[in-house]
């Protein structure tokens, strides 16, 4: 009988050995799984962010919802439900950009890429609307190859697809347009 019992707690030893060995490779691949998905390190509501620089308010942000992933290798933030900035010059004018969500790519990349009913709105009146619009923050760049409308300060109208432009609209390189130029001269 004593031996018996011998084999039968080894038995029992031996499989509970196998368990925990088993259990160990099932939560190795939990943890993998959970490793895979992104999950962002932090969620913000109903936010209201100044910026400010030397004691001036240079930008002021709301958005209903932020997905921070600044914990991933290519940290990025994520506004899922709409944005709307307002930037303020050394003056005071004002230029705002809305979009029903965006992403923002910070460092190394510092690209924000804005979707859904893009629609800037600079302080000289000048409006572009647009479904997608990206913003190199670094080059001071904006650009899209989807269609776009913009109506300057002066009047000009033009429609098109894709364009690139300085963020000021001073020079504003379209692919393709049409549209009606206002073209001063002295000369008539």
């Amino acid at each position: 009988m004593p031996f018996k019992r011998l084999i039968l707690q080894s038995i029992a030893a031996i499989s509970l050995v196998a368990m925990l060995f088993s259990c160990q490779d099932n939560l190795n691949e939990i943890n993998k799984f959970n490793q895979e998905v992104n999950v962002p390190q932090g969620v913000a509501k109903d936010i209201n962010l100044f910026y400010t620089d030397s004691g001036l308010v240079k930008a002021n942000l709301r958005s209903p919802k932020m997905l921070d992933y600044s914990n991933e290798t290519m940290n990025f933030m994520v506004f899922p439900i709409g944005v709307e900035v307002d930037f303020f010059d050394k003056d005071s004018t004002k230029n705002t950009i809305i979009a029903d969500s965006s992403v923002v790519y910070n460092t190394p990349y510092d690209i924000i890429d804005m979707r859904g009913n893009v629609k800037v709105v600079t302080s000289d009146s000048t409006i572009l609307t647009t479904t997608q619009l990206y913003w190199d923050t670094r080059k001071a760049w904006i650009f899209t190859d989807r269609d776009y409308k913009i109506r300057l300060s002066n009047g000009t109208e033009n429609q098109g697809v894709g364009f690139d432009a300085d963020q000021d609209f001073k020079i504003f390189n379209s692919r393709t347009n049409t549209g009606v130029q206002i073209i001063e001269d002295d000369k008539l």
